[in-house]
């Protein structure tokens, strides 16, 4: 119910946010900036300035969910944007690493098959 999985579709806001938005403020971000429907259940990642602070964004189905992570030491690595478009789709194991700390710079993936249907 409050796992966030691989399933789940990740997108990232390029723009820092207030951290004292809530709810109802990432949710006309959602609609505003990443041109996205915040009730679809996708979560939606929105980074502070100084980026030591996140905000992530989920419907539950009947509810949203709101995650908040404040980091005692260090920052989160945000990654290049695509400049033509508002929002960026993470994929699942790169959002795994930035909220981890891992760097994205030292990270070489291997390659792997990979089914989809």
């Amino acid at each position: 119910m409050f796992a966030l999985t691989e399933s789940t579709p990740v997108y990232l806001c390029r723009q820092t946010v207030d951290m004292r938005k809530g709810i109802d403020g990432l949710y006309k971000m959602v609609l505003g900036e990443l041109h996205q429907h915040p009730l679809s259940g996708a979560a939606f990642v929105f980074f502070s300035k100084n980026r030591q602070c996140v905000k992530i964004l989920r419907w539950d189905g009947d509810g949203f969910l709101l995650y908040h992570k404040r980091l005692e030491r260090g920052t989160f690595e945000a990654p290049r944007f695509d400049a033509a478009s508002g929002a960026y789709r993470l994929p699942w194991k790169t959002f795994s690493l930035i909220m981890e700390g891992i760097s994205l710079r030292s990270v070489r993936y291997r390659k792997r098959l990979k089914i989809e249907f």
